[in-house]
């Protein structure tokens, strides 16, 4: 089945994709959402959905960069579908208009962070060609230590 890609612009169309993010990042605040995609966007983050009817179901947020380590990138910051609607192929056909937007914008590759517990994520990632490359370490909190 093919599904139709498109990028998110509009204040209404962003906070129609909260739910589907939502999903992915529990903390999320819908009264600062739409705020926070606009401060991201302001360094190049975009969001690409697909809609069943009216409704977002699948949501990727994305943007490219340039790395010293990997050259011009298009890194998915987040790739979620609404439980619902998971295995109709959404996330998918996400991936592959991921992979080539990043052809299309000449990039070197296209590079994504993945929780070491979203088994069924990553069979999709391998699938699609990705390999694992690395571990990410982070320090987290550090506002309040």
């Amino acid at each position: 089945m093919s599904y139709s890609v498109e990028i998110i612009d509009s204040d209404a169309d962003i906070m129609l994709c909260f739910q589907a993010f939502k999903e992915l990042r529990p903390k999320l605040d819908k009264q600062q959402f739409i705020q926070q995609v606009i401060r991201q966007a302001q360094h190049g983050y975009c969001i690409a959905a697909i809609k069943n009817n009216a409704a977002v179901v699948s949501v990727a947020g994305f943007r490219i960069t340039e790395f010293l380590a990997w050259g011009k990138v298009l890194y998915v910051d987040d790739l979620s579908t609404l439980k619902q609607y998971r295995k109709q192929g959404y996330a998918a056909a996400l991936m592959d208009w991921l992979i080539q937007h990043a052809k299309a914008n000449n990039c070197d590759a296209l590079h994504l962070d993945s929780g070491h517990h979203r088994h069924a994520a990553h069979k999709l990632y391998l699938k699609k060609g990705l390999s694992i490359s690395s571990h990410h370490l982070s320090l987290e909190d550090l506002k309040h230590s």
